[in-house]
C-alpha cells in the first residue's frame, strides 16, 4: 500500500465552494481556509471574493 500526500482541500468554511492549497490556505485552528475572510468567520458579511463562490455566513 502507498501512502498520499494531501496537497489541496476544500475551504473549513461551511458555505465557501473554493478549493485550497495547504501550502497557500490561512491556517487558523488547524483548519485550512481561503482567506481570511473565511478563516475570521466573515466580519460584516465579507465574502471571500474568490470568482464563482458566494460565501459570506
Amino acid at each position: 500500500m502507498t501512502s498520499a500526500t494531501v496537497t489541496q482541500m476544500k475551504c473549513a468554511c461551511p458555505s465557501c465552494n473554493c478549493i485550497v492549497s495547504i501550502s497557500d490556505a490561512v491556517q487558523k485552528e488547524g483548519k485550512y481556509y481561503c482567506g481570511d475572510a473565511c478563516a475570521n468567520g466573515h466580519p460584516n458579511g465579507a465574502g471571500c471574493s474568490h470568482h464563482g463562490c458566494e460565501c459570506h455566513a
